[in-house]
């Protein structure tokens, strides 16, 4: 029997607009493989760093994406990501302006994101490497939203063994 897959995005939403978005991207079938916790740090290995220095590509290939708080985990990712498209145009030449107009929305963020962390990675040893369909996100719309999400962000490490993705 075929399940319909819901939409997991807020419809009629654009996802392009300037705001602050909380994503969590999920290893396929949560396999710990990005590193592990012990006493209540995160201690990422080598698939751990790619997926970290790939999330600061994020900021350094699109002008408009602001990133905030961040942590990896043994098998997800958590993230605010801002998009700013007052960003464009700070100090960058004006043929990049030109070029970066069109404001990927954040499910090509995460695209882009997803598909340059599983190339390293496989480029890295780990061929079997694969993120979950799709992502969550929640967006920010609020100063204390923001603060609680940061936070939960900051602590995962430390409530690993109560998180939902803990598979032990």
């Amino acid at each position: 029997m075929h399940q319909t897959r819901l939409p997991n995005r807020l419809q009629g939403y654009d996802y392009s607009r300037n705001a602050l978005y909380f994503v969590t991207l999920c290893v396929h079938d949560r396999v710990d493989c990005l590193g592990e916790i012990k006493d209540d740090q995160m201690f990422a290995n080598e698939y751990g760093k790619i997926a970290e220095q790939q999330w600061q590509w994020l900021e350094q290939q699109y002008p408009y994406v602001v990133l905030h708080s961040f942590v990896v985990m043994p098998n997800h990712i958590h993230g605010i990501v801002e998009i700013n498209d007052h960003m464009v145009g700070t100090g960058r030449d004006l043929s990049l302006q030109q070029q970066q107009r069109k404001i990927k929305s954040l499910s090509e963020l995460m695209g882009a994101y997803k598909t340059t962390t599983s190339k390293q990675i496989h480029l890295s040893g780990l061929t079997v490497f694969k993120w979950q369909r799709s992502f969550h996100d929640h967006i920010i719309r609020n100063e204390e939203s923001y603060e609680r999400i940061s936070n939960y962000i900051q602590k995962n490490p430390s409530n690993w063994k109560g998180d939902k993705f803990y598979s032990r």
